[in-house]
Parts: C-alpha cells; structure tokens; sequence
C-alpha cells in the first residue's frame, strides 16, 4: 500500500526514521544561484514589468540554505540511501538528479566518488522560456537539465518495450498549485518514477521542498519518503500533500 512520509529535518538524518532504503532517490538540491535567483525571472520587478521598478525578490536568493549545501555530502548520503546492487539483472536501483547545465559534469565525478559509476545525461524540453527580461537580447533557455546515476548494472527500466529518449518533454503544471520556487510537474515526476520501479517499492526525496516527488510517487503506488528541512517548506508541503491526496495515506 502507497505511503508517505516527510521529515522536517537534514536528509543525513535519514536513517533517523527509516529502516528501509530506495529503489528510486529523485533529489532536485539547491543549485547555488546566489542573490541572482531570479534574474532571469520577471518577477525581479514589480508585477514583471522593469517600468515598475524592483520587486522584493531582487537580488535575492531562492533559500537561505544555500549557501551551506555541500553536494560531496549530500552525494554519500543519497548513495548510502540507495538499497544494495541486486544479483539479478533488470532490479538495480537508480537516483535521478536535476541540476543546472555546468554542474552535470560535477556530478558526475562526484557520483563515481561514492559508488555511482554510470550515468545518463537528461533534457527536459519547455514550450516557454522563463528567461523573458533576455528575449530581446539572446537566445533564451527553454530546458532544464537532470542525470540519471547509477553503480554498475543498468537500472530496472519499465519502457513496455517502447523507446524512451533522453529528451523529454517538461509539460507546464495545469493540475497543482506552484507553491515552491522550483516545483517540479507531478506529471513529468510519475512518468520518471513509472519508468524506474514497481508498486509498492520505496522513492526517496532528500530535498523534498513543495512534497511533489511524494505525492507524486504515492499516486503511482509507491512509499514516498522526503526531507525537508525548511520549517516554512516543510508545513506547505505538508498542506500540499494532505490536500491532494488521501489523509490516511500521511503518516
């Protein structure tokens, strides 16, 4: 039966409160953008128009944490939270990590650090841009980039037989409210988690912000684990989840 499960506190904690490990970790840490988090977002000026001036997010960040996120450390402890290299083929778990273009490549290095030998590189393909104060200037960005880690034998893969690229569509959210600066689409995180377990397996979110990966994960019949720990993030996604999905189901 689907569960789910958020801690307000440090993902190194996790061992705190579970006996289990994952099958699929899917973690969207913080990309360390500094006071220019939204220089690329409109809403650096008043309603998003520069005529209005400066908004209050100008020259700010998006989490306060930033700045003490340590990606060696948070990389041994997702690949401590992953269950072990199975004998058979076709079950080996996986980790699914978004990260901006330049920090791929580190990453990966770090990755092969703690065990995570082999990766898949991930684009995810928008139908808008959110880089609208540079149309005029540049080409903009329309993607967002992600990595798929994994130890040594592939991961287990639930294509049907069909082909899954590793472009993929990055639909716009039409069925949620946005309630963290970088929510993901429920939609985009249950076709990632179909592909990547069964029913009833364990998904892990150490940087589980707004609780999508959670709600999306027990929608698709999996144990959903996150760790937040931002008190504000922690009590929305908390709201989030409960309204959203089955009361009984929040642990």
């Amino acid at each position: 039966m689907e569960r789910i499960e958020l801690f307000n506190d440090h993902f190194q904690n996790w061992s705190r409160y579970l006996t289990c490990k994952a099958q699929l970790i899917i973690a969207d840490p913080p990309y360390n953008l500094g006071k220019n988090a939204y220089a690329s977002n409109p809403s650096w000026y008043v309603g998003g128009d520069n005529k209005n001036g400066e908004s209050e997010l100008a020259g700010k960040e998006f989490f306060d944490t930033d700045i003490n996120f340590k990606p060696a450390e948070f990389m041994h402890f997702c690949s401590q939270m992953l269950v072990k290299e199975p004998k058979e083929t076709g079950k080996a778990p996986c980790m699914i990590l978004f990260c901006g273009f330049e920090q791929q490549f580190y990453y990966i290095e770090l990755a092969k650090r703690y065990g995570l030998n082999h990766y898949i590189n991930l684009v995810f393909r928008k139908n808008y841009s959110a880089q609208v104060l540079k149309a005029n200037m540049r080409v903009v960005g329309n993607c967002e980039y992600g990595l798929i880690l994994y130890r040594d034998k592939l991961p287990k893969f639930n294509n049907g037989g069909g082909m899954v690229m590793n472009c993929m569509e990055f639909p716009r959210e039409t069925q949620y409210p946005k309630i963290h600066p970088t929510q993901k689409p429920i939609v985009l995180l249950e076709r990632l988690i179909e592909l990547f377990t069964d029913k009833n397996e364990v998904v892990i979110d150490p940087c589980a912000g707004s609780g999508s990966t959670l709600l999306a994960a027990a929608n698709m019949g999996r144990r959903a684990y996150g760790f937040e720990i931002k008190k504000d993030f922690y009590k929305s996604a908390t709201e989030f989840i409960r309204k959203y999905h089955q009361p009984n189901l929040f642990a």
